[in-house]
């Protein structure tokens, strides 16, 4: 076994209780190939940043709650010498869902969305209207864990509406009509290490819910992805990278519609990788994150 001899730090938060956490798993691969790892929060005072090598993103599972503070920090790491994975570039690319539509101008295929900054009663009637549905979904544009997200029919949204009128007044929101294969079949979600796919998993939420994230009891399965994912994950993932240098881990989320498969969200700033559903995931990204470090003259 190699000595540990390059400092990496584990960005996350100050407390990770009732969040489910693998980063752990590719502590020992990422020694085996050099590099001993730092698990610390995004909120903690006074880090001398010079002291690592690299920082990479993984759990600060709170920042949508103090994106600016978020973001200074992250522009502390990326000044300091240390190299920060993923970039601020892209960071700041994709803290925002208005991403989506770039991708989309791209020849990206999304879900239907329409972005909005003020919210009143008859613009929710319209947003069913708009798109020819009885079931919509409203939610941040900055956001996380599902986080302040509504899924609304005709006959209940007027019960939301002083929750929602509370949380959307002075915040911009995205509006997207409810994709029923989520209920369905779920959400499928494909991983990229520097550009390789890794693995696939199919997340199902729990009865009478929408949501996938293991926190609100969604169910996890290994798949292997169909051509026609396949093909639409390699075309996000290029557009991407053509925006941007390609990241050290994407996780691609979509959903089923009626022709191919629609994109959810490009997670690129602190998605689980769920390295528990691969026994080899964890050799991957560590791989991958050295190869990538290889690239920068300065380590």
């Amino acid at each position: 076994m190699n000595l540990p001899q390059k400092q990496c730090v584990i960005l996350s938060m100050d407390s990770l209780e009732g969040f489910e956490v693998y980063d752990d798993l590719i502590d020992e691969p990422l020694k085996i190939l050099g590099w001993q790892t730092h698990t610390i929060s995004w909120k903690a005072k006074n880090v001398n940043w010079n002291a690592y090598d690299a920082v990479i993103i993984r759990s600060p599972w709170d920042y949508q709650d103090h994106a600016e503070d978020f973001l200074r920090v992250l522009s502390d790491i990326e000044s300091s010498s240390a190299v920060l994975e993923n970039s601020l570039a892209i960071v700041e690319w994709n803290i925002d869902k208005i991403y989506l539509k770039e991708l989309e101008e791209n020849q990206i295929n999304i879900v239907p969305t329409l972005w909005k900054e003020a919210l009143s009663t008859e613009a929710v009637n319209e947003y069913f209207d708009y798109f020819k549905t009885e079931q919509l979904v409203i939610k941040p544009r900055i956001s996380a864990n599902a986080d302040n997200t509504f899924w609304l029919t005709r006959s209940n949204f007027e019960t939301y509406l002083p929750e929602l009128r509370s949380i959307f007044n002075k915040e911009a929101f995205m509006v997207q009509p409810f994709m029923e294969s989520v209920i369905k079949e779920g959400e499928f979600s494909v991983f990229y290490f520097n550009g390789v796919i890794s693995h696939t998993i199919l997340k199902t939420p729990k009865n009478d819910d929408f949501r996938v994230q293991e926190e609100h009891g969604g169910r996890l399965t290994t798949v292997e992805p169909e051509a026609e994912l396949l093909k639409q994950a390699e075309k996000t993932l290029s557009a991407i990278a053509n925006i941007h240098d390609m990241p050290l881990y994407a996780r691609l989320d979509y959903v089923r519609d009626e022709t191919s498969f629609a994109l959810m969200e490009a997670e690129l700033i602190e998605p689980s990788l769920y390295f528990n559903m691969d026994a080899e995931s964890p050799k991957r990204f560590a791989q991958a994150f050295v190869d990538k470090m290889q690239t920068y003259t300065s380590l």
